[in-house]
């Protein structure tokens, strides 16, 4: 007797499950990038330095998942 098991992950992947994961990775980056802006709002910043910390965690936020991915795959 021979039990589906289902599609694969590789199925899976390539069936459109991607955009999620697209979602999730952006969220990810938006996530670190904010958190950096709230920590200077927090700390009286003025809005430039507000800003330039926001731009600065979307940059780190980036590398810290590209690096997530390098390693996981």
């Amino acid at each position: 007797m021979s039990r589906d098991r289902g599609p694969g992950r590789d199925a899976a992947r390539s069936s459109g499950s991607t955009a999620g994961a697209s979602q999730l990775k952006a969220g990810f980056v938006l996530l670190v990038g904010l958190s950096g802006g709230l920590v200077a709002l927090q700390s009286d910043a003025a809005l430039p330095v507000v800003g330039a910390a926001i731009l600065g965690g979307l940059v780190a936020g980036g590398a810290l998942l590209w690096y997530l991915l390098w390693i996981t795959t």
